[in-house]
């Protein structure tokens, strides 16, 4: 399956529907290079695989969540400034033939990540 994510809004129980997430690929000097933007469906999942085995690299990637804008977007009153804006999860690949899941929970005031399946 190669690349995958989705997000769980810890504050309202349910899939962060409509975040805005950018994906990366990153460079031993810290430079991040763009690969796409994409909104996470109803289930707070990209519509399909961010990579396919076939396409994932052995390397670095950095995944950069817009929690801000999404609880704004569900009306949450936030503080200026946000406690949290954006998530960056920087990530490492080391094997392209196995499947590679970066879940994200997350709340305005917190988040957690893992590899999952």
């Amino acid at each position: 399956m190669g690349l995958s994510t989705h997000v769980l809004d810890t504050m309202h129980g349910t899939p962060a529907a409509g975040m805005a997430v950018a994906l990366y690929t990153t460079a031993a000097d810290g430079q991040a290079t763009l690969v796409r933007r994409f909104t996470l469906n109803a289930d707070g999942r990209s519509d399909g695989p961010l990579y396919d085995n076939a396409s994932l690299r052995v390397g670095t990637y950095r995944l950069v969540f817009d929690v801000a804008g999404y609880f704004k977007a569900r009306g949450v009153s936030l503080p200026e400034p946000n406690f949290l804006n954006q998530v960056a999860l920087d990530f490492g690949v080391a094997h392209t033939d196995q499947h590679y899941h970066v879940p994200l929970l997350v709340s305005p005031w917190s988040y957690s990540t893992y590899r999952g399946s």
